[in-house]
């Protein structure tokens, strides 16, 4: 009997703490329902519909699907021009933000306010005003023109040529290097100081000891910047969109502008959340290769390797 009693009031005990877990976590729990799961769902129920915000939807099967991959000429542009974009764009942040990390992970006076100033890109560099700033520093009487034309340089239609305005609008992308940097200056300073000095004692060259030890070291955090950024940079259209409208000659219209404009400014709704679910399905494939690939270059403390 006594053994019930203490039972039952375990379990009392057991219920009253998780319905204080319950109520810690409804904030998140109803923002994730209602902004997260339901959204999601309903954006795959819409991608079969005509559906333009205004009317009620109605049910067309895949004529989005068809219409998107055999009628529409911009989805394929548009896509070829993200994958440009993202193929550029990513390597070159990644080299960027682990060569600024090596410089600051250096043992300096005052390295820690040169590291705060170095964060300042990646917390202002995805806004619009950063982003208007951009277009005034390209433009063709902006400040990078003024600076090259006393190399002799230019002037260059940064922003007006299309074979260069999509790179342009890349290097806004690089520029917000700062996450990716604080994530490997981190992973430089968990790699082992013996490792340095057993390399400079065997005679090893400072270009042996960064791909010998520090590029296998950082492997790891290498493969999360990859698959973070690449997420990232598929759904990038702030710059696009503030900076050149998709434009000159469609040369800019990455993926996520075209499913904007779809959505609210041609108010095809049904059709945009199509365009949503191809992306979604573009990356999931995209983010399955890399985590393929990466057992054969991330490497673990441990001799481990991903799965």
């Amino acid at each position: 009997m006594v053994m019930i009693m203490q039972l039952r009031r375990k379990v009392k005990i057991a219920n009253r703490k998780g319905a204080i877990g319950l109520l810690y976590i409804s904030l998140w729990l109803v923002g994730f329902l209602v902004f997260q799961l339901y959204p999601f769902v309903s954006s795959f129920v819409f991608s079969f519909t005509d559906y333009s915000l205004l009317k009620t939807p109605k049910f067309v099967g895949l004529d989005n699907y068809y219409y998107m991959f055999f009628k529409d000429p911009l989805f394929w542009k548009s896509l070829w021009v993200t994958s440009v974009y993202v193929f550029f764009s990513v390597p070159a942040k990644l080299v960027f933000a682990l060569l600024i990390a090596l410089v600051l992970a250096m043992k300096l006076k005052g390295i820690s306010i040169f590291r705060t100033i170095y964060y300042i890109p990646s917390i202002m560099g995805g806004s619009v005003a950063i982003a208007i700033l951009w277009k005034v520093l390209f433009d063709t009487n902006g400040i990078i023109n003024q600076m090259l034309f006393y190399l002799s340089i230019g002037p260059i239609n940064w922003l007006g040529s299309p074979d260069v305005a999509l790179y342009t609008i890349g290097l806004l992308t690089v520029w917000q290097f700062g996450s990716s940097m604080v994530i490997f200056l981190a992973g430089l300073k968990q790699i082992p100081e013996e490792l340095y000095e057993a390399a400079k004692i065997d005679g090893a060259s400072g270009f042996r000891i960064f791909f010998n030890i520090t590029v296998p070291m950082l492997t790891p955090i290498i493969f999360f910047n990859l698959i973070m950024q690449m997420v990232n940079a598929f759904q990038d259209f702030t710059g696009a969109l503030v900076i050149t409208k998709g434009g000159p000659l469609n040369s800019t219209y990455l993926y996520a502008l075209k499913l904007y404009d779809d959505g609210f400014k041609f108010f095809k709704m049904g059709y945009a959340s199509a365009l949503s679910w191809v992306l979604f399905i573009i990356i999931m494939l995209l983010t399955s290769l890399v985590f393929k690939s990466s057992s054969s270059w991330v490497h673990y403390d441990d001799g481990g390797k991903t799965v």
